[in-house]
Formats: C-alpha cells, sequence, structure tokens
C-alpha cells in the first residue's frame, strides 16, 4: 500500500505518512484487509477506510454541530452558506452506518469497521445492486432504524423489526454530498426510504417550522431534526425534550457506564431549550420533574436489579439468517463486549436472538457498593 499517495488523496494535514497511520487500526473482512481510523485524525474524519486490494478510499462521516437556541441559532449558522432554503428533515434514532461498493457492498460503522450484521440486512432490504452499478462511487449514508437492532433500538411505527432510512449520499472518495433535492429524487427512483421531510424555509424564516415540527416529534418521543443547505454540504442538529430526557434515563440505567460529559450535554440541552421556549411556572416544573424521574427512577432500578441479582446492561433482539447472525457475534466478541443469550429461536425462517450486552461497570460498582464498598468523591 502506498501510504504516500492515500496521504495526499486524503488531504491529511500530517507532515508524513506514518503520523496518520500510526492511528489507523487493520482489519479483515471476509480475508480481505482493510484500514478504519476510528477517531479524526490530521484533518481526516472518523471512521475513514482504505481498502487497499481494490484501491478504495470510503470517507467518514463528518460530525455534525448542534444549536441550542433556534433563535437565532439557525439564521447564524446558515448565515455565510450562500444557500436560498434549508431543508428540515428528521433526525432518526438508529445505528449509523456508511454503505459502499469496494468489491462488494459493505456496511460501514461510525468507526470504519464492517458490521456483517448491517452489511447482510442492507443487502437483504436495500437494492444495493441497481444502486451501485449506476452509481458505483457513491457511499448511501444511512440509519439502520426499529425494534430489532443490535445496537440503538425505538419504536418507530409501522416498522415491526428494523428498516434502513438514507438521509445522505455522498461521493465516496472525497466525501461530497448530492443535494438535497437530488438526492431525495435517487431514493425515491432506487425506492429507498428516507427521512421524513418537514418543508424548506428561508434560514431567517426557519424558526417555526421547526418549533412545529419538534412539538410533533416531541409528542411522539423522537429525536428532532437536522436542518441542511440545499447542497447538502452545511448541516446542523437541534433535538426534542423527550429526547434529552430518554437519554438521561438511558444513561443512568447503567449509571458508571457513561460518562459525566454525556449527562452534562444532555442536561444542558435541556436548559437552553426550557429557557429559549420561555418555560415557567407550572410548565417549567413539570419539566424539571420529568427529568428528574429520567434521572433517579432508572439508577435506582439497576440497583436494586443487582441486589436481586438480575442482569443489568443494553437488551436487543435481531433477526435474520444463521450466518448473519453468528457473524454479528462474532463481531460483537471482537470488541470484547460479554454478551448473555437470553432467546435464540426460528421464526418464519429467520433466527430470533434476545440477548443482552451486559453492563460489567455499572454491575461491578454497584455490587460493590452494596456490599458496603466507599466512594472517594
Amino acid at each position: 500500500m502506498d501510504r504516500d499517495a492515500y496521504l495526499e488523496r486524503l488531504g491529511a494535514t500530517a507532515d508524513d505518512a506514518a503520523d496518520l497511520f500510526e492511528h489507523f487500526d487493520q482489519r479483515t473482512v471476509e480475508g480481505r484487509p482493510y484500514h478504519a481510523l476510528p477517531d479524526a485524525r490530521h484533518g481526516v474524519e472518523r471512521g475513514t477506510v482504505i481498502v487497499p486490494d481494490d484501491d478504495v478510499v470510503v470517507r467518514g462521516y463528518p460530525s455534525i454541530p448542534r444549536i441550542l437556541v433556534l433563535d437565532p441559532g439557525i439564521a447564524s449558522f446558515f448565515e455565510d452558506a450562500g444557500t436560498e432554503t434549508i431543508a428540515i428533515e428528521e433526525k432518526l434514532n438508529g445505528f449509523n452506518v456508511r454503505i459502499a461498493d469496494v468489491g462488494e457492498p459493505l456496511a460501514f460503522t461510525r468507526s470504519g469497521y464492517v458490521c456483517p450484521y448491517t452489511t447482510s440486512r442492507a443487502r437483504d432490504l436495500l437494492s444495493l445492486e441497481d444502486f451501485f452499478a449506476d452509481h458505483p462511487e457513491t457511499t448511501l449514508c444511512a440509519e439502520l432504524i426499529g425494534p430489532e437492532t443490535p445496537y440503538t433500538t425505538h419504536d418507530y411505527a409501522g416498522i415491526d423489526t428494523h428498516d434502513f432510512r438514507v438521509f445522505d449520499i455522498r461521493d465516496r472518495e472525497s466525501g461530497e454530498p448530492r443535494s438535497v433535492a437530488d438526492r431525495r429524487a435517487l431514493c425515491e427512483a432506487y425506492d429507498f426510504n428516507q427521512p421524513r421531510l418537514f418543508g424548506r424555509a428561508a434560514p431567517g424564516d426557519a424558526v417555526a417550522t421547526v418549533r412545529s415540527a419538534i412539538d410533533d416529534l416531541d409528542a411522539a418521543g423522537r429525536e428532532g431534526v437536522v436542518l441542511k443547505s440545499d447542497d447538502g454540504t452545511k448541516l446542523v442538529k437541534y433535538t426534542t425534550e423527550s429526547n434529552h430526557h430518554g437519554e438521561l434515563a438511558y444513561a443512568f440505567s447503567l449509571p458508571f457506564d457513561h460518562g459525566r460529559d454525556f449527562v452534562f450535554s444532555r442536561v444542558i440541552r435541556e436548559a437552553f431549550q426550557a429557557a429559549e421556549l420561555d418555560e415557567d411556572g407550572d410548565r417549567l416544573r413539570e419539566r424539571a420533574h420529568d427529568l428528574g424521574e429520567s434521572i433517579l427512577r432508572p439508577a435506582v432500578d439497576a440497583i436494586r436489579d443487582v441486589d436481586a441479582g438480575e442482569t443489568i446492561g443494553h437488551r436487543h433482539t435481531v433477526r435474520g439468517s444463521s450466518a448473519a447472525i453468528d457473524a454479528l457475534f462474532d463481531h460483537l466478541d471482537d470488541q470484547a463486549m460479554t454478551i448473555e443469550i437470553e432467546s435464540d429461536r426460528c421464526e418464519d425462517g429467520e433466527r430470533v436472538v434476545e440477548f443482552v450486552k451486559v453492563a460489567e461497570s455499572s454491575r461491578d460498582r454497584i455490587a460493590y457498593y452494596l456490599e458496603g464498598g466507599t466512594r472517594t468523591e
């Protein structure tokens, strides 16, 4: 592999190839080597992948910033974007992957690793052969959503198990996006489901549309919105109250597995949103009560579960071919996860497995304190 050539192709800021490539992990998929960058380095996005046998670069997906107030946050963010309108699309709560044809279609995680299970499901559920025959040098950016996934689970109306939503189409190597209009047309042409579009508005006039969308999403317990410039190059996100509370409940259900930054950022989002909406009196007290419940109740439940000898962790259900599920558990094992299988059965010709990713840190720390251990603060 000519590392100097890839250094130039990636446009990295490193002085030499060794400075960049020391941060790449080398992996294999079905005997084929690839190099993944698990964290952003030297101007190269997290999740960037090099497949040397096919001389292919799959660019990582850029980090999307967040606004904490809609007014003047939207207008300020898009002030220099040169866009007449912005698209307001739903932000979905799922597992983010990039699907690229590198000799065969593979699904890469945000960190750049191939997920065999998601790859198998993408091949089954999406018209990848037709799409990549016509657009071989592009990447589909998608969320795997639904109640039955091995990563992020969330109920969506009309989805009994899982499905994909394509939210972006980008050049495989440069990472340049298609315009929002072009991407939405392509998704329709290849029958790819995509996030709901709430509308388009000039940046200075978008606050009312976004607030209306957030109200609808909040009532449905959904995550939020992503605002995109016409050409797709400028993106910013904004999330709902129910999402903030849900993520805090998730964090405190396993209180020693999630960092203080995770918790603090969700509380700050909630504070700015409540302040901007001029919430006071009874409504602010209700919001504060809900926030407190999302923190305390899950933590108490976790303590009681450990005290009762029950397993705590992330519970998931997956379905697919036996080979795909075996590959998934090999993949999770490679990541040093402790897995407990609760059910393994066959339904309608598919293998269905219910399992727990055991939260060892929370389990062990809670058990230690319950046994009389002390905590230094």
